[in-house]
C-alpha cells in the first residue's frame, strides 16, 4: 500500500456490519409491533428454506481487557450465570411464541463478554433449553468465542457434545509489554494447550483472533506473534485493526493514549507484515480482516459467493433471520434491525414483563435495502453490479462520481454495469462502501463516531 494513499484515505468510517449503520438508524426507533411483524415475515419466508441464526450474548468477564469494545459486565461472582441464562431462555420463549412452527436452527454463535466464563453445566442448560424448542438444520454450524485462560477441557468437550464444531480463541498479541498494557496476560503455552485439546476432541474449525495497532506493538512483536500462531496452524485467523475510540468505549481505552499507539505508517507495516506472513503460511484473505485455509468453510463460502456479513462479522452460513438473544444483542430480519437493552437490569426487567426487550431499531425502506445489497456485495465479494434494474437507485450516478478519485488512484475499477476492487485495494474497502452510504453522506456527522478505516 502506498503511504500517500493511506494518509489520503485513512479517515473515520463504519465497519459495515449493517446498513444503515447503527448511528444512522431512525431516531424514533422502531415500533414494537413493527419489529414483531417483521420477525414473523422473515421467519415465514425463510425457516423452511434456510433456517434461522441465533446470536447469544454472554456478557460477563472476570477482568477488563482495555482494548475491548464489547458490551460486557466485569465480575468474579459466578452466581450471575444461572439467573442470566434463565432470562435468555425466557426471551427465546417469547420469540418461539411468535412462530407458527418449530424454528430450524442453522447457526448458533455465542459471543461476549466471555462465553467460557459460564460453567459447562450452565452452557449445557442454555443450549439444551434452546434446542428443546427447535430443530437443527441438516448442515448446521454452532460456534463460540473463548478466552484461553479460562477454557477447560470440560468446556471444550461439553460444547462438542452439544454440536459445536468451531471455536474462536482471543489471542491479540503475545508480547508481554502489549499484554500488560491491554490487561490481557495470556501465555502462548495456554493457547497451545486449548488449541491442541480442540483438535484432539475433533473440532473442525479453530479460529484465533489477532489485533494489529495495539499500544506498544511493533513489527518484531507481530512477527513473533504470527510465528507462534504458525506453530498452532488454526483454520481461520481474524486479523483485526485496533479501533481506538475512547470517546465511545470509556474508561478501558483511556488507560493509554494515542502516543502509545503505532503511527499510521507503523500500523501499515504491521498489517502488511501480517498479510505477507499469512499468505506464506497458506492462508487466503477473506473479505476484510479475515484469513482462512482452503480447507475451511469460510474459504469455500467465498469461492461459492455465499459469504455473508452481519453483526457477528463474516459468516459462511447466511440466513435471512438472525435472532439476537441477551443484553445488547442485535437481531436482523433483513427488513429491520432491533437491539436489546444494553444493561442486564433493563434487559431482565423487560423480559420479565413478557416483552421482547428491544430498546431501539430501524425499519429499512426500499432505498436502504438496495444500498444494503451493494455494501454487502462489496464487503463480501469486492464487487457489485447494477445491471439489474432492481439494483439501481436515483443517486447511483452521484455515488459513482464520489468514486472517481479512487478510480484514478487505482483503488476501484468501474464499468457501465458494476465495479470491482483490485486485490491491492482491499484495505480500502470501507472507503469504497462509504461512497454508497447515503445515510452517512446526508447526515454528515460533526463529531467523530467511527474508527479509522485503514
Amino acid at each position: 500500500m502506498s503511504k500517500d494513499l493511506i494518509q489520503k484515505y485513512n479517515i473515520a468510517g463504519p465497519r459495515y456490519t449493517s446498513y444503515p449503520t447503527v448511528p444512522f438508524w431512525n431516531k424514533e426507533g422502531i415500533e414494537y409491533d413493527k419489529w414483531i411483524n417483521s420477525t414473523k415475515r422473515a421467519f415465514k419466508e425463510s425457516n423452511q428454506t434456510e433456517g434461522i441464526s441465533l446470536y447469544i450474548h454472554l456478557p460477563f468477564c472476570e477482568s477488563l481487557c482495555t482494548f475491548c469494545g464489547c458490551h460486557k459486565r466485569i465480575t468474579k461472582q459466578h452466581s450471575v450465570e444461572q439467573p442470566y441464562i434463565d432470562t435468555v431462555l425466557k426471551e427465546w420463549d417469547l420469540y418461539c411464541d411468535l412462530f407458527d412452527e418449530k424454528p430450524r436452527i442453522k447457526e448458533i454463535h455465542l459471543g461476549g463478554g466471555t462465553p467460557t466464563f459460564f460453567s459447562p453445566e450452565n452452557i449445557k442448560k442454555l443450549i439444551n433449553g434452546i434446542l428443546a424448542k427447535a430443530e437443527k438444520c441438516e448442515e448446521y454450524e454452532f460456534s463460540f468465542e473463548a478466552h484461553p485462560n479460562n477454557t477447560t477441557k470440560e468446556h471444550l468437550q461439553t460444547f462438542y457434545d452439544l454440536g459445536f464444531r468451531r471455536n474462536s480463541f482471543g489471542v491479540q498479541d503475545y508480547d508481554p509489554k502489549v499484554q500488560k498494557t491491554i490487561n490481557r496476560i495470556q501465555p502462548f503455552e495456554i493457547v497451545k494447550e486449548v488449541t491442541e485439546l480442540s483438535k484432539e476432541i475433533g473440532y473442525t474449525s479453530i479460529s484465533q483472533d489477532l489485533v494489529f495497532g495495539l499500544p506498544h506493538q511493533t513489527k518484531d512483536s507481530i512477527i513473533d506473534t504470527i510465528t507462534k500462531t504458525k506453530a498452532l496452524k488454526p483454520d481461520r485467523i481474524a486479523f483485526y485493526s485496533y479501533a481506538h475510540v475512547p470517546w465511545i468505549k470509556g474508561v478501558g481505552q483511556r488507560g493509554y493514549d494515542e502516543n502509545d499507539l503505532p503511527s499510521a505508517e507503523e500500523k501499515r507495516v504491521l498489517y502488511e507484515t501480517g498479510k505477507q506472513m499469512f499468505a506464506e503460511l497458506g492462508y487466503v484473505e477473506i473479505g476484510m480482516d479475515h484469513f482462512a485455509l482452503k480447507t475451511d468453510s469460510m474459504y469455500k463460502a467465498m469461492k461459492n459467493k455465499t459469504l455473508h456479513r452481519n453483526f457477528m462479522g463474516y459468516t459462511a452460513s447466511k440466513t435471512q433471520l438472525m435472532v439476537g438473544l441477551g443484553m445488547s444483542s442485535i437481531s436482523d430480519s433483513w427488513y429491520a434491525f432491533a437491539q436489546n437493552a444494553k444493561t442486564i437490569e433493563e434487559y431482565t426487567e423487560l423480559v420479565n414483563t413478557g416483552k421482547i426487550p428491544i430498546f431501539r431499531g430501524h425499519e429499512l425502506n426500499n432505498e436502504d435495502l438496495i444500498i444494503r445489497k451493494h455494501i454487502l456485495n462489496i464487503m463480501c465479494h469486492f464487487e457489485t453490479s447494477w445491471a439489474d434494474t432492481e439494483m439501481q437507485f436515483p443517486e447511483l450516478a452521484a455515488c459513482l462520481e464520489r468514486l472517481k478519485e479512487m478510480e484514478q488512484d487505482g483503488l476501484v475499477n468501474i464499468t457501465e454495469n458494476g465495479l470491482t476492487l483490485p486485490e491491492h485495494a482491499r484495505p480500502f474497502v470501507r472507503n469504497i462502501c462509504m461512497a454508497f452510504d447515503l445515510q452517512l453522506i446526508r447526515n454528515k456527522p460533526t463529531t467523530r463516531i467511527f474508527s479509522m478505516t485503514i
